[in-house]
């Protein structure tokens, strides 16, 4: 079994989305003082690699901890749209490159190669992003999420965030900000996203991985 790690690590001046703080990480216990180290962790909700609940947009949308944690575990698939430019979109023509095999796949994941931009400015410049017939698909085939190596499923400068709306009302599950997912190969293997379980989530951070078996 081989486990291949899709989550940034948190740290203080890591990318976050604009508008919000970078976590802080600050020592409220130490070796010298307590005999021990504890870390005070101060953070957003959507911090570094994240999901999104449906209680994200929607003011009657069920939140992270009120799902069974089978909604964050089972079969994904990586859609290769590496070949992509700035501001371009993921269409449904990526999907149909792997038919035959993402009907078995309850998660979608989009490997852009944008995560290469992590750590810089360009990270949140013109992303590619899903089209609303992509969007449709994941819908109809009742998939459990939809994940991406990118800030958003979104244009950045988007204020209504349709496509949010749009799937987060299906009670789909948006993870953002993946990463390493070009060490995964065009098989199905099992995903894992586990978001932090804190009361009325409306979203969380995750510690994702694929595993291969």
């Amino acid at each position: 079994m081989k486990v291949i790690d899709l989550t940034h690590t948190i740290k203080t001046g890591m990318p976050v989305f604009p508008g919000t703080e970078p976590p802080k990480l600050d020592a409220a216990s130490t070796f010298e003082k307590d005999g021990f180290r504890e870390t005070l962790l101060t953070m957003y909700s959507h911090t570094g690699t994240h999901m999104d609940a449906p209680a994200h947009v929607r003011e009657d949308g069920i939140t992270l901890d009120k799902f069974g944690a089978y909604k964050f575990v089972d079969k994904a698939i990586v859609v290769d749209c590496n070949d992509l430019s700035e501001g371009d979109t993921i269409d449904i023509s990526y999907i149909n490159k792997y038919k035959g095999i993402i009907e078995d796949a309850e998660f979608v994941l989009f490997k852009t190669g944008w995560d290469k931009y992590w750590d810089t400015e360009k990270y949140y410049g013109k992303f590619p992003v899903i089209s609303e017939e992509v969007a449709d698909y994941l819908i109809s085939s009742n998939k459990k999420g939809i994940g991406l190596d990118v800030i958003s499923i979104e244009a950045i400068e988007s204020e209504d965030l349709p496509m949010h709306h749009k799937v987060l009302k299906n009670n789909l599950v948006i993870i953002e900000n993946l990463c390493n997912l070009d060490q995964i190969g065009s098989d199905l293997f099992t995903f894992c996203a586990l978001p932090l379980k804190f009361i009325n989530s409306d979203g969380a951070s995750v510690r994702a991985v694929a595993i291969l078996d």
